[in-house]
Formats: C-alpha cells, sequence, structure tokens
C-alpha cells in the first residue's frame, strides 16, 4: 500500500506517513464540497464529505473523522484552505 507525506499546520516544519490512497479520496471530496465562501464548519464538512467517500475504504464511513481532519490540516499547511475567524471554526476554499 502506498503511502504519502502529509504536513500539519499546527506543527510546521513536521511531515506524517499516511495511505496515499485513502489520504486522495478524502482530498478529493473536501476540495468538491468546501467552497471558497462563507466556508463550512467542520461538522458541515464531515457530513457533506462523508457520503461520497468509497465504501471499500471507509465502510460505513469508519473513521473517516480522523482523515478529515488530516487532510484539512494538510490543505492548510500547503494553502489550499484556510480557518476563517469565526466562531465556530469554518474552513474555506483560498
Amino acid at each position: 500500500m502506498p503511502k504519502i507525506a502529509v504536513e500539519n499546520v499546527l506543527q510546521p516544519g513536521k511531515t506524517y506517513t499516511v495511505d496515499a490512497g485513502k489520504f486522495h479520496a478524502v482530498r478529493e471530496a473536501v476540495l468538491a464540497v468546501l467552497p471558497p465562501s462563507p466556508g463550512m464548519t467542520v461538522a458541515e464538512l464531515s457530513a457533506a464529505v462523508r457520503p461520497s467517500l468509497p465504501q471499500d475504504l471507509f465502510p460505513g464511513g469508519e473513521k473517516s473523522g480522523w482523515w478529515i481532519k488530516c487532510v484539512q490540516l494538510d490543505l492548510e499547511a500547503k494553502g489550499v484552505i484556510r480557518r476563517d475567524a469565526s466562531s465556530p471554526l469554518k474552513l474555506s476554499l483560498v
């Protein structure tokens, strides 16, 4: 199973190695549903992403929350998405 290095906006300079197939599946789903503005809360993002995840990788949405957070932090570190200064926290495409 191929691996990919991902970043974490909260830990600059540090990378983690994760399953490339799962990462790319979640990344594609996140980018497909996340709007540029006004953004979505993390809960809204999770609810929007889960139905489109492949069942062979995430049966019944299993562990999808962890993977959504992993992709979120990586995309933030790469400047693809941003956190809006709001409460609750909202994410949006740059």
